[in-house]
């Protein structure tokens, strides 16, 4: 059972890989407004210590981090 999970869990990952090297400069554009916006509720929510997994903040930033490195891949 757990090799199923954790094939289950490579072909999501694979998944997410794919869908983020398809986007295209508006959409990443679009993301990267998106999660600026929760970033900033993400810092008042800490600010107020209403967030209990502070570790999502590290992956928001890394995840705005990605996407402009993808959008100044393809504007080059």
């Amino acid at each position: 059972m757990g090799d199923w999970a954790s094939a289950k869990k490579v072909a999501k990952m694979a998944d997410k890989k794919v869908e983020k090297e398809s986007l295209t400069v508006e959409a990443l554009e679009s993301k990267l407004v998106d999660l600026k916006k929760e970033q900033m509720n993400q810092r008042f929510q800490h600010a107020a210590g209403q967030m209990p997994k502070t570790h999502v903040i590290r992956q928001t930033r890394r995840e705005i981090a990605r996407v402009k490195t993808k959008l100044n891949a393809a504007k080059k």
